[in-house]
Formats: structure tokens, C-alpha cells, sequence
């Protein structure tokens, strides 16, 4: 018993309650119930809960390490692709103000490009702190969000260049 509790603290230091939490959550029920059999004197079902519950500890630690490079891939690869994205619509932004777009036009679009540069503060962190979940849903939806203030910004773009030519 005392090989499956340390299995599991090891699990959970691995981030099996995040990454691997059904594997994680049997390891747990698992010892559980082997305390539950020392208590009835049932020490043979003890020790095989006590071993069931070990393997399942060290299952769960190697799915959420396995898991958790793979959430943290992800979450990198978003971020770069949202920061690309942001750096775009920026550089869209500025040609829209260089080119006398009134301030109130693009203020939804702005709106857009500013709540994204804080989600990639938050996720920043998140990914500093080894929160590769959290990195993740932050940036979950902000691709397509800046995608299309980009595309307004270029509508607006060009109805704008349209206005200033005619006589």
C-alpha cells in the first residue's frame, strides 16, 4: 500500500490529476478500497487492490507525461500562430491609420487586436507556469477572431481608398 500511495503522489506530481484524471482517479479509488480490505481483514484483496491501484498510478503518470508534452506542443503552436495573426492585424491597423481611416471605423477591429494581445499575456503565463490547458482554451478562438478583424480592416481598406478617388 505504502508502493501505491507513492505511486500516486508521483502521478500527481506528474500532473495525472490533469492530464491522465480517469487512470489517476482509478489509482485512487483503487487504494481506497485496499484500505477498505485491511480494515475487514481481507488482506489478500488488500494487496490486490494495493497492486492494482500501483499500476494505474504508474499508468496515469506516464499518460499525463505523454500528455502533457503533447498540451504543451499545442499550446505553443497557438500561441505562435495567435501572435502571428496579431502581428498582422496590427501592421493592417497602421496602414488603415496612415491612410486617414477615421479612429471610430476601426474601433471594433482594435477592440479585437487589444483583447488578443492580452490573451497572449495570460497565455504567456499560463505557459511560464507549465498551464498548458489553460494556454490553450485562452487561445483557443483568437486565430479566427484576429483572422477576421483583418478582413475588415481590409474591407475597410478599400471601401475608404474608394471614397477618397471619387471626383
Amino acid at each position: 500500500m505504502n508502493q501505491a500511495q507513492g505511486a500516486i503522489d508521483a502521478a500527481r506530481a506528474a500532473g495525472a490529476e490533469q492530464y491522465a484524471s480517469d487512470e489517476y482517479k482509478a489509482a485512487v479509488d483503487a487504494l481506497r478500497r485496499a484500505q477498505d480490505a485491511v480494515g475487514q481483514r481481507d488482506y489478500r484483496q488488500a494487496l490486490n487492490d494495493a497492486l492494482d491501484s500501483r499500476e494505474r498510478a504508474q499508468n496515469a503518470a506516464r499518460e499525463a507525461s505523454s500528455q502533457k508534452a503533447l498540451a504543451r506542443s499545442q499550446a505553443e503552436r497557438l500561441l505562435a500562430e495567435v501572435t502571428t495573426a496579431v502581428s498582422a492585424a496590427a501592421g493592417r491597423l497602421e496602414a488603415a491609420h496612415a491612410a486617414k481611416v477615421p479612429a471610430k471605423s476601426l474601433q471594433a477591429v482594435q477592440d479585437v487586436v487589444t483583447a488578443t494581445q492580452h490573451a497572449l499575456q495570460e497565455a504567456g503565463t499560463a505557459l511560464g507556469q507549465e498551464d498548458y490547458l489553460t494556454a490553450q482554451r485562452v487561445l483557443a478562438d483568437r486565430v479566427g477572431k484576429v483572422r477576421a478583424a483583418t478582413a475588415q480592416i481590409d474591407q475597410i481598406l478599400s471601401s475608404h481608398a474608394g471614397k477618397a478617388h471619387k471626383p
